[in-house]
């Protein structure tokens, strides 16, 4: 062992006898593992920092649609419809938005299935 991490071990040590971990968010409780096996190993951080950041990515909203629209066929609740059905159309404008950004339909070749795409997407 080098001698910072001798450093950082004491500090860790005099920290934990001080109890200043006593009130640490999930303490014992299963650390909750993503699943990165699909991203580049190389893209694996900067997906992390983005994804911690808040930063969705298209996949995500894409997921979260799909979610939202089974919880909204599975619903009788007209308060929860309604909830949800605002969350759908918040997500919606967050994907087009993101699409825009990338300019993802503005090539003549991918404009052709934009209508296609836009259908799937508002079922």
């Amino acid at each position: 062992m080098d001698f910072s991490m001798i450093v950082s071990e004491d500090k860790i040590k005099k920290a934990i006898s001080d109890g200043e971990f006593k009130n640490i968010h999930g303490l014992g409780k299963p650390l909750q593992l993503e699943d990165l096996s699909a991203v580049p190993e190389n893209l694996r951080m900067a997906y992390k920092v983005m994804k911690n950041g808040g930063m969705l990515t298209e996949t995500d909203l894409k997921k979260e649609l799909m979610t939202i629209d089974q919880l909204l066929s599975e619903t009788k609740d007209e308060k929860e419809v309604r909830e949800l059905t605002a969350e759908r159309l918040r997500k919606e404008m967050e994907l087009e938005k993101l699409t825009k950004n990338r300019g993802a339909f503005s090539s003549p070749a991918s404009g052709f299935y934009k209508e296609k795409v836009e259908r799937k997407l508002l079922k």
